[in-house]
């Protein structure tokens, strides 16, 4: 039986309040084929958070023992917090074939670039920054002067879209999705991903 083709690696970011999380769970909601890769962080759990299946709860002892010994293909300190992406547990979603969401921040972004430069990166933009004001409050999740620190560092973080491949602004849910799913598509039918079908199609007699 022949080993599935490894899957691809599909950079997701966002400024906090983007709607980027909501996205990626209506994507992995209509694409059994596709797995987002479990950070681990240092954060405490939000209401209704749980364990090894929104992220890895460490302690910053642990995370940073983690860190010494290489264990993570990216990590950063966020508003005070440990976030890193572990090689283990993305080369084991790979390996099965699972196309893999890496939902992480410009900082790992840019680190998960430089270290797989194969990684096709996709960047969540607000329709304006007075609906990401909305957004933020609507969460009621942060403080106000939490949200005011994140609205300063949006402006940033939405710099940084530049230096993506795709670009999807969601202003609505539905349409944002659809595109996140076109090119999720259009990236497993590249020359190279097709390439072992190519050379098997041309091995045949005719």
């Amino acid at each position: 039986m022949n080993k599935p083709t490894p899957g691809n690696i599909f950079i997701i970011s966002a400024a906090s309040g983007t709607g980027k999380t909501t996205l990626v769970s209506r994507l992995l909601s209509a694409h059994a084929d596709v797995r987002v890769s479990i950070s681990h962080t240092t954060r405490s759990p939000r209401e209704g958070e749980r364990n090894g299946e929104h992220y890895y709860f460490v302690g910053t002892a642990e995370f940073e023992d983690m860190i010494g010994k290489g264990e993570f293909l990216e990590h950063a300190d966020v508003f005070g917090n440990y976030y890193g992406t572990s090689f283990s547990g993305l080369q084991a979603l790979q390996r099965e074939g699972f196309d893999v969401i890496l939902e992480i921040d410009v900082q790992g972004a840019d680190q998960v670039r430089r270290a797989l430069p194969e990684a096709v990166s996709i960047f969540i933009l607000p329709p304006s920054f007075a609906v990401l004001s909305e957004r933020l409050r609507g969460r009621n999740t942060d403080s106000a002067e939490v949200i005011e620190k994140r609205l300063r560092q949006a402006r940033g973080e939405i710099e940084q879209s530049l230096l993506f491949d795709y670009v999807v602004v969601n202003r609505d849910l539905a349409e944002a999705e659809a595109q996140l799913s076109a090119i999720i598509r259009s990236q497993r039918q590249t020359q190279a991903r097709q390439k072992n079908f190519i050379e098997g199609l041309l091995s045949e007699n005719f």
